[in-house]
């Protein structure tokens, strides 16, 4: 370590990203020049298991090439709505899906078969588990990323999914300390304030963090939201000595990788600015900064850094502390094979994920009367998926609910508006007049209202509906009447198929809502 010089310290504790499918120029300048060392990767950084094996197999030569040591590339892979990974590889159900199953060995197999399938692509640093309590219906950006409502269901699920992880050979990073379960706010786009007290925080959202710390986390992301009540100097955790250093490593205990998250959320990049974002993460504690988007900030943020040590601003101290915990990690971690899985291993794991979506479903009300496959009586109908919150992957207009239950059960199936208003409401109603059975999809249908007076309308006009909550299942608890309630908890292929299994008769839904009520 006495042997970098300033700007390859700075380097190795920035985590950057870039748009396309190849390394650009750019990118290229940021290693060699920048002597970046990390990187994450996002949807648009993936077209198939091919160019993902090749793009990280460039990472890996050139970052080691320019920095001495292998790179830590990161991604995003928490499984259900937020996944990464092309579509050749096995993305399994979200957190609240499987903690549904009510079976927490679920959660330790969808960490192992998440490690397996990164691994084989040269991915060795999952942005996973999510331990936040889900204690706020309103959260955003949270939900059924979260494996539920209490410390208890968080923290057995949440740990076993981080020592699938871990033991599968991936560095896996709980997240969002001290929590981000409580806030009606995305901190993609806001800046998010919980004015709880320490005590209170410690009666529920840092139990599953403590837990998870002595039970081995060795990566830890921190939470861009304001706790007025802990840190009084106005600024999120990201950037609170109090938080990152007094509160999680000296009180905690915790002695692994902090790292922040992503600089260029406008919590941080409108409130505070990225450099001086970067500057405060690690006088607060943190290790590794990661600035996902824009090469230009990352520059400046590696100059803004640079010129705070000289100017005794940052003790340099205070950097090479960052430097050895992130070189230990990039030693452990960074020596991937990316070699193929056999198609025996691949078959293996898309039948445990399958397993494991099917066990999620939930009968949440009513009484299912099944589909019969070319049913003249009955009709599907729902909206195309779309990205709810800045976390979720890039939605696709080839997934479609009605279309695909539709055209496996034989029947017809129409396509509404994500939030249909009254006149469109009533046209639908026409629409549908002559059939006695009506299946809808919903999507997030507690934020987009008129989904869920769609369905109750439906209802009152006396045909026999069937609900399927493919996002929150928060929209099942608005609708009225007797109607038949699903939750599946995301509007992925998997879960869909799996809903297709149960309304045509060939499975039965056995899952638990993992939700106090």
């Amino acid at each position: 370590m006495k042997e970098l010089t300033l700007r390859e310290k700075v380097g190795q504790l920035i985590v950057a990203g870039f748009p396309g499918l190849d390394i650009d120029e750019q990118t290229q300048r940021l290693i060699s020049d920048y002597k970046i060392g990390n990187i994450i990767l996002f949807a648009h950084n993936v077209k198939d298991k091919e160019q993902v094996k090749s793009l990280c197999t460039d990472l890996q030569a050139k970052i080691s090439e320019h920095t001495g040591h292998p790179a830590l590339i990161s991604i995003d892979q928490e499984g259900g709505r937020v996944t990464r990974l092309p579509k050749e590889a096995v993305n399994v159900p979200g957190a609240m899906a499987i903690a549904s199953t009510g079976r927490p060995e679920n959660a330790y197999a969808a960490g192992r078969i998440t490690a397996r399938e990164m691994l084989a692509l040269g991915i060795n640093f999952n942005l996973a588990p999510v331990l936040d309590i889900n204690n706020n219906k309103k959260n955003p950006v949270i939900n059924v990323r979260s494996y539920g409502d209490t410390a208890e269901v968080v923290t057995e699920y949440g740990l076993q999914m981080m020592r699938g992880l871990q033991e599968g050979g991936v560095l896996a990073a709980i997240k969002h300390f001290p929590g981000h379960g409580d806030t009606a706010v995305d901190s993609h786009l806001g800046l998010p304030s919980i004015d709880k007290s320490l005590e209170a925080l410690a009666e529920l959202e840092l139990k599953p963090f403590q837990a998870a710390i002595d039970s081995g986390a060795e990566c830890l992301t921190s939470a861009h939201i304001l706790f007025p009540s802990i840190e009084k100097n106005q600024v999120p955790a990201t950037m609170s000595r109090t938080i990152i250093t007094d509160l999680l490593k000296d009180k905690m205990g915790y002695q692994g990788l902090v790292i922040s998250d992503c600089l260029e959320m406008n919590a941080i990049q409108e409130f505070y600015g990225t450099a001086e974002g970067a500057v405060g993460a690690l006088k607060a504690g943190v290790h590794l900064l990661f600035i996902s988007h824009s090469g230009q900030l990352v520059m400046d943020a590696v100059e803004r850094i640079e010129q705070a040590v000289e100017s005794g601003e940052l003790p340099i101290a205070i950097v090479d502390e960052a430097v050895e915990k992130v070189l230990f990690y990039r030693a452990k971690y960074g020596q991937v094979v990316n070699g193929d899985l056999s198609d025996t291993e691949k078959a293996v794991n898309q039948r445990a994920a399958e397993a494991i979506s099917l066990e999620s479903i939930c009968h949440v009300s009513g009484k299912l009367d099944t589909v019969q496959r070319n049913d003249l009586d009955t009709i599907i109908i729902g909206s195309l998926p779309y990205r709810p919150d800045q976390a979720s992957s890039r939605t696709s207009t080839e997934l479609s609910f009605p279309a695909e239950a539709a055209d496996f059960l034989g029947i017809q199936h129409l396509m509404t508006d994500f939030n249909p208003n009254e006149q469109e409401q009533i046209r639908i109603a026409e629409q549908v007049k002559g059939y006695s059975k009506v299946v809808v999809g919903l999507y997030n249908g507690c934020d987009h209202t008129g989904q869920v007076e769609l369905v109750n309308r439906l209802s009152r006009a006396g045909h026999q509906v069937t609900a399927v909550a493919l996002g929150k299942p928060y929209d099942l608890e608005m609708l009225e009447g007797d109607i038949y309630g699903l939750a599946a908890f995301e509007y992925t292929t998997m879960a869909i198929r799996s809903v297709i299994r149960i309304l045509g008769g060939e499975a039965v839904p056995t899952g638990k809502l993992s939700l106090r009520n």
